[in-house]
Parts: C-alpha cells; structure tokens; sequence
C-alpha cells in the first residue's frame, strides 16, 4: 500500500491535474483503480501548495463523469441490444428488461446519486442506467453531484492528513461507513416519501 501510494503521488504530482482527470476517469469505468488512493494524494499535493484543491476536486469530478458515461454508453449502445437478442438464453426476459427500464425511469436519479457513493457501485451503476436509456440530464446531474461529494471528502482527508499511509486508509475507510450509513437513511426518506405520495 506505500508503495501505491507513493507512486500515485509521484503520478498526480508528475502529470497534475491530467493526471487526476485521467485516474479518476479510469476509476469510474470498470478499470479497478479506488478513488481512495488517488484524491488523497492530490489534497496532500494541495496541501503543500503545488495543486489548487478545488481545480483538483473539479478535475476528479469531471473525471468521474466522463469514466460513468464511457458506461453508459457501452451498456446502451452494445448491452442493450445483445440482452434484447439473447438474454432469453440467460433467463432475462424482454418482460424482466422492462422492469428494470421502468425502474430507472422512476428511481433512476437517486439509484444514480446513491451509487456514486457506495464502493463497487459506483463502477457498475452506469451500466443499468444506460441499459434503461435514463434521460441524459439527470445522468449527468446526479452523476456529478455524487462523484462531487465523494471526491471533495477524500480530497479533503488528503489535505488534513497529509501523506500519512495507514490514517489516510482509516479515515477514508470511516468515511465509507460514513457514507453508506447516509445513503441508508437517504434511501429510507425517500422510500417514506415516495408510498406516502402514493397515498395522497
């Protein structure tokens, strides 16, 4: 892990803010690269005065976009027709694909905040939301709203912490359980939220 750690800083501060861009990019695709061990670095870069914290976190975040639509975009130009023409092999029924189409149309937008957050998710979350065509607005606005907020936590642990390997790794593992125990109540409100409408 020091030895990651230390090449990613020696990555991210060689190729600056490109660099966060383009990792950040692979992490958001299906490339396995944690967004734990390349926004740290860049805060710690910030905060010896060799990065702008902000130009790091929006340079992830857009990163992050672009790497969740290279998915999207896969799932709906590729996926989608090959599930319509052979899922049937593999039990998923053009009636199962529906479903999950009219699940995105309706929950599409916090199922694509919430994933962003959520370890493993936010590789794969992509890939319903193209599959279901979610509208390209609300792709991107949640997309980057939750990429926005993972990053800026990481990237300020960075900051605070500095180059400490084993708090870095505590603190941004504290900040998954964090996050999980916040997408569960957000999940829970809008679960109440949404049957009570269908009351009203």
């Amino acid at each position: 892990m020091h030895e990651a750690i230390q090449w990613l800083v020696a990555t991210i501060g060689a190729m600056g803010y490109p660099g966060i861009f383009l990792l950040m990019g692979m992490e958001s695709s299906v490339i396995p690269i944690p967004s734990e061990l390349v926004m740290p670095p860049a805060g710690y870069l910030a905060h010896q005065g060799k990065m702008n914290i902000w130009v790091a976190i929006l340079c992830g975040t857009a990163g992050s976009l672009v790497g969740a639509y290279l998915n999207y975009f896969a799932a709906h130009r590729l996926g989608r027709p090959l599930l319509l023409k052979y899922g049937k092999y593999v039990w998923i029924t053009e009636e199962k694909f529906a479903k999950v189409e009219s699940f995105f149309h309706k929950h599409g937008e916090i199922s694509t905040f919430i994933g962003r957050l959520l370890p493993v998710v936010r590789h794969l979350i992509s890939l319903p939301a193209g599959l279901a065509g979610m509208h390209h607005g609300k792709f991107a606005f949640y997309t980057t709203l939750g990429a926005f907020f993972w990053v800026t936590i990481l990237t300020g642990i960075g900051y605070i912490i500095g180059r400490e390997e084993a708090l870095i790794m505590r603190y941004s593992h504290q900040a998954v359980i964090g996050v999980v125990i916040f997408s569960a109540v957000l999940v829970a409100v809008y679960i109440w939220r949404h049957r009570r409408k269908g009351r009203s």
